[in-house]
């Protein structure tokens, strides 16, 4: 009777040592409250929803002790601003493109992704196995930054156009709202770049500040409404073919991050960059038919237009390479890969897409 009552006693000893631990690992975590600033309004649920979902995987994972509080282009500061608020310490993280920065750090438009380049997987792929992440965050280490994958469009429309574009002299004196580096490749054709916030493109396209305009792709476009400022539809977008946004928190505050909150954080980033493509090949395809529906008029880029910006392309980057050692160090490693993997990639994923699009035609 003593052995079963010692016994007894020291099983409910042990339970309560248990129930003792678990409180104990979790008062040990820190209870955080972070903001984070997105380049986007909340209108575009996908991109937008990007930075609202990683930050739901944060809270999940923390047990609600780390918790972020995502807010809106102009909300806190401009869209186009969203890495300078981090830098200073304004807030902790920003989720946006860092191509938007390329003025600041021409290296930084390889880390969303250039004219001709790499397509979404191979983004991806580049930025974790080839030592894209180290050369970004190289950029990024003068603006007081380091920044994690966080999303990607896929391959991007060419966007809004009032008019035809037949040959490369339609695009001389073009007002072309464009982002990254497609915009300094197609000045070289005559367009007119300009970078605007997305929640401004619309009112620019209607009262002919600007005479096109590209975005992401059908679903944000369509939500964006210009289809109703512009008849013409263009595709592909050369300059994005796979456009990856990035999680950008304030180096300070990352190096402050216990270890299980630094891995919570890189895993939740990775994680909401799965989402965010993954939404976005679920709505476009409707979106498009929609758009298509109502009378826009969708047309390839011609042929001669595209051969004239990859040459204008190669002859920007070496520009730019000649002055700008990390700028050299980068384009070498993300061209290499581009060059490589494409050997590869006509044989498995284009072949068969091709195939199926022809099964699917008839």
């Amino acid at each position: 009777m003593k052995r079963r009552e010692l016994l007894k006693g020291a099983a409910v000893a042990g339970l309560a040592g248990t129930t003792i631990a678990s409180p104990a690992i979790a008062q040990a975590a820190p209870t955080l409250k972070w903001r984070i600033t997105s380049s986007f309004p909340k209108t575009l649920d996908t991109i937008y929803g990007t930075a609202q979902t990683f930050a739901k995987y944060v809270a999940e994972a923390s047990d609600n002790k780390f918790q972020i509080e995502s807010f809106a282009a102009g909300e806190i500061v401009p869209g186009l601003q969203a890495l300078d608020a981090v830098s200073n310490g304004t807030v902790e993280m920003a989720h946006t493109p860092v191509y938007f920065y390329i003025g600041k750090e021409p290296t930084l438009g390889f880390g969303t992704g250039v004219p001709f380049g790499l397509n979404a997987r191979l983004q991806h792929s580049w930025w974790h196995f080839q030592g894209g992440a180290d050369l970004i965050n190289e950029g990024l280490a003068r603006f007081n930054a380091i920044a994690f994958a966080c999303g990607n469009s896929g391959t991007q429309m060419g966007g809004w156009f009032r008019k035809e574009i037949k040959t490369v002299e339609d695009f001389k004196g073009l007002k072309f709202r464009v982002g990254g580096m497609g915009g300094a490749v197609l000045a070289k054709l005559g367009v007119v770049p300009t970078q605007i916030a997305p929640g401004d493109v619309y009112p620019a396209l209607e009262r002919g500040t600007i005479d096109a305009a590209e975005f992401v792709g059908p679903y944000d476009d369509e939500k964006l409404g210009l289809s109703q400022v512009a008849k013409y539809y263009y595709y592909p977008g050369w300059w994005e073919g796979g456009a990856m946004l990035h999680l950008c928190v304030n180096s300070e505050k990352w190096n402050s991050l216990p270890k299980y909150y630094q891995a919570i954080v890189r895993n939740a980033s990775e994680a909401a960059n799965n989402w965010m493509l993954a939404k976005y090949d679920s709505v476009n395809a409707p979106a498009l038919k929609r758009l298509v529906g109502k009378g826009t008029e969708l047309r390839p880029f011609p042929a001669d237009t595209v051969v004239a910006a990859y040459k204008a392309a190669n002859d920007y980057y070496a520009e730019i390479a000649a002055t700008n050692p990390l700028f050299k160090k980068t384009l070498e490693s993300y061209m290499a890969y581009r060059d490589e993997q494409y050997l590869w990639w006509q044989i498995g994923d284009f072949s068969y897409d091709n195939l199926m699009i022809r099964l699917l035609r008839g």
